[in-house]
């Protein structure tokens, strides 16, 4: 069995069994990829995929379980190496940060400036998406930490680990010509009253959103748009085809003919959190972009947070 196998097996799975796509993210063929597929099946004794013809369509159950190991080994095998280039170059490495397109523009950019300043050979990358999406890619080491201001649907435990930093309430983005912002209080019954412009995670009934309509006699309310990108709702927004329910952290991003105001009294705040893998080994570099990002995340809070082992009671 070598590491290669498991390699394009692993990268077979996450390119949804198309063998092509596979091998082009390896920079190998096709045909090499499909052999070395059909002698780790070989010397497993297993049919890790199902197919017809040459075709791959499922995996079946023994492949599922091989896989999630194999996933396992990979990773292991690139922290070994991280382990080796740690002790030979402390200053230099790659870090790459998984977080949702407001946090992207509104929350990460000063500390990303402060961190490239004092870590120039850190070749550092940034990738967008949704929460669940961020922190699939932390699970599948795509990413070293994710960071989210919203809830996930993945839970925290073995595999992964968070780190809460601060918390984050919601505001309503009006045109400034609209009736609500003329009111000294704006109350959640107005809210709900209109058309609806806000992210994605807000129509799950555990968001702050569906919480805030679970205390009250309205169990739905009207989404004009759900999206992920604070742009793409003050666009909207402008054009009036509703009210957004938004961060309260965008302040400095609001266009000229809109108006923000404040209702985090009416919903539970979020927390922004940091979220890896319980498995990561944490350079130096990264203890340090932990405090950048949050000046409160000192090493010895981050390993107290996410490395304390459980207190035994030997009492009789």
């Amino acid at each position: 069995m070598k590491l290669q196998q498991l390699r394009y097996a692993v990268e077979t799975f996450r390119c949804n069994l198309n063998v092509s796509e596979a091998a082009e993210r390896l920079f190998t063929s096709q045909p090499g990829v499909s052999k070395q597929i059909r002698l780790l099946e070989e010397e497993l004794g297993v049919q890790i995929f199902i197919r017809s013809g040459k075709r791959m369509v499922a995996v079946t159950p023994a492949g599922r379980a091989v896989l999630e190991i194999a996933e396992r080994i990979l990773r292991d095998t690139q922290q070994i190496k991280q382990i080796g280039h740690e002790f030979t170059h402390t200053n230099k490495g790659e870090l790459t940060i998984a977080t949702t397109p407001t946090l992207a523009r509104f929350r990460l950019p000063e500390s990303v400036m402060q961190f490239l300043h004092a870590h120039s050979d850190v070749k550092f990358s940034v990738k967008q998406g949704a929460p669940n999406d961020i922190t699939d890619m932390v699970l599948r080491g795509d990413a070293d930490v994710a960071i989210s201001s919203q809830a996930t649907t993945q839970s925290f435990g073995l595999e992964l680990k968070r780190l809460i930093c601060e918390h984050w309430g919601y505001a309503i983005l009006l045109p400034q010509s609209h009736p609500l912002a003329k009111l000294p209080e704006i109350e959640l019954a107005d809210i709900i009253a209109e058309p609806l412009l806000t992210y994605e995670y807000m129509l799950q009934n555990d968001a702050p959103l569906g919480r805030a309509l679970a205390r009250t006699d309205v169990k739905d309310c009207r989404i004009a748009l759900a999206a992920n990108d604070y742009e793409l709702l003050q666009t909207y927004v402008k054009m009036g085809l509703g009210v957004g329910l938004v961060d309260a952290a965008v302040t400095q991003a609001i266009d000229d003919e809109l108006i923000l105001r404040d209702v985090s009294h009416l919903f539970t705040p979020d927390s922004v959190q940091l979220i890896v893998r319980q498995d990561l080994l944490l350079s130096n570099y990264i203890y340090d972009f932990f405090e950048c990002f949050s000046p409160n995340l000192t090493r010895e809070r981050v390993n107290k947070l996410l490395y304390a082992p459980p207190v035994d009671d030997f009492s009789i």
